[in-house]
Parts: C-alpha cells; structure tokens; sequence
C-alpha cells in the first residue's frame, strides 16, 4: 500500500458515543487512516461498505436487524479481502478467530493500549503480501462458528457493563465493579470503585439483567454487590446495615431482605 492510496475505514456501531470514541482513538493511534463512514446497523454497514470501499472495517457484534457477523458474511461477498475487526462486549466470541489470526477484535470498553495491538497487527497485515488464498474460505468457517455461539445466546445471560454519562464523556463501568445501585426517583444511582452516575435505567429493569448469584437487593430501593460486603451488622426489629470494603456508606437491610444474611 503506498502513501499516494490513504487507507480508509468504516466504523459500525449502534450507540453514536461508542462510534465516536472509537474514531477519536483511531486519529491518535492511526493517524493516516481515513475515516470514510460511519453505520448504525449492520444493513447501513454493509451499504457504506459496497458505496465506500474502505480496506478496515470496525463492526459491532451486537447491532440492530443484521448483525455484526451477519453484516461481515455480507461484506465478504462484496470483497473477501476486506480487513474487518469485531468489536465486542464478550471476547469469548472472538477468541478463536483472534487466535487463527482471520480476524482481529476489541473488547468494550475499548482501551487505547489494545488498540494500540490491533493497530500495529493490521497495519502489518496490509503492508505485507496477498493474503494466503486460503484465508477467505477459513475466514467464512470462522464468521460461521461466531454466528453459531450468537445463536447460543453467547457466554453469558447477565449484564456485563453498564453505560453512564459522566459530564461530556460515556463511562462504561464493568458490573464486576459495581458496589450498589440505588434507586432515586425516575434514575438509578450506579455506585462503582472509583466513582458514582446517575443512570435513566429504573433500577426494577436493572435487577432481571444482573446475576442473582452476585447481586441482591436488600432494601425495595437498594441493590448490591455481594463481593463488595464488608459485614452485616444486625439492628432493632429485624433490620441491618450492610457495611462495604472500601466505600462509608452503610446500606440498609429492610426485614423482607433478612434472611440473604441469616449466615453471616
């Protein structure tokens, strides 16, 4: 590839501050990359893709209507030589891909140090000769064995992080992190290791995603990480406080909850 043909991209993803994110990343750790479009499913992806041409493509798995997987099979057909990243949630789909060297992915939240990696693998990868003839074909075997754990419902059921805005920026707080949650008024307070956001999210909506062997909720309003437990202290009628590794706050326990700790 010479200097007097600009490598392009095409960057699909459904939430537009996760798209932004990503493109801002991309000018500093890439700086001669282009660009060209931008998608918010997978159909606009492979449409830019047939009328843009570029040589990267940056997908989501998890889009709208036709998928990440679905919309790189689509765009296979258009080019098998199209160098495509999966962006994920879940790097279990990936993983073998990643591993025969087909395809390349990111984990969300996208951390610059492994974009970095995948910056330096792709750049190698168009520098250097034709791809071997093989690849196209072992690639479609690898787009099928992805789609095939899609369809499982993929590694797992639970919410893995959750999305919050914090001044101009989007954190995204893996749930790992999560101390509590708590419900106020119309939102649900994310409290997290090294910080708190107020999320639109009700709280009610938020314990069915969550894994009931991690989180429970102790209180109508209150959610919490079981890992984040200091100690429970018992009170007056059938009541206790929660006390937390690391945080001051104290959690109340309502008497319906009681019997989580009746243990501890």
């Amino acid at each position: 590839m010479t200097s007097l043909t600009p490598l392009t991209a095409l960057v699909a993803d459904d939430e537009p501050l996760l798209r932004e994110a990503l493109i801002g990343m991309l000018a500093r750790t890439w700086p001669e990359l282009r660009v060209v479009g931008e998608a918010r499913n997978g159909r606009e992806a492979v449409e830019a893709f047939e009328r843009l041409r570029p040589q990267v493509v940056f997908l989501d798995v998890h889009m709208p209507g036709l998928n990440g997987v679905e919309a790189a099979r689509a765009i296979r057909q258009v080019d098998r030589q199209a160098v495509l990243v999966f962006v994920t949630a879940y790097d279990q789909y990936a993983v073998a891909a990643f591993e025969q060297g087909a395809i390349d992915y990111l984990v969300k939240p996208v951390e610059l140090p492994r974009l970095q990696e995948t910056v330096q693998r792709l750049q190698e990868r168009l520098s250097g000769p034709a791809p071997d003839p093989d690849a196209p074909s072992q690639t479609t075997a690898l787009l099928a064995q992805i789609a095939a754990r899609l369809q499982q419902g993929g590694p797992s059921p639970f919410l893995q992080w959750i999305k919050a805005s914090v001044g101009q920026a989007l954190k995204l707080i893996p749930v790992d992190e999560v101390v509590f949650l708590r419900s106020d008024e119309k939102y649900t307070l994310v409290v997290w290791r090294e910080g708190e956001a107020l999320i639109r999210t009700p709280l009610r909506e938020l314990i069915d995603q969550l894994d009931p062997a991690q989180f429970v909720q102790v209180h109508r309003s209150v959610v919490v990480n079981l890992r984040a437990i200091s100690h429970v202290v018992r009170g007056l009628n059938e009541t206790a406080d929660i006390h937390l590794k690391g945080r001051p706050e104290v959690l109340p326990v309502s008497r319906s909850y009681l019997h989580l700790f009746k243990q501890m």
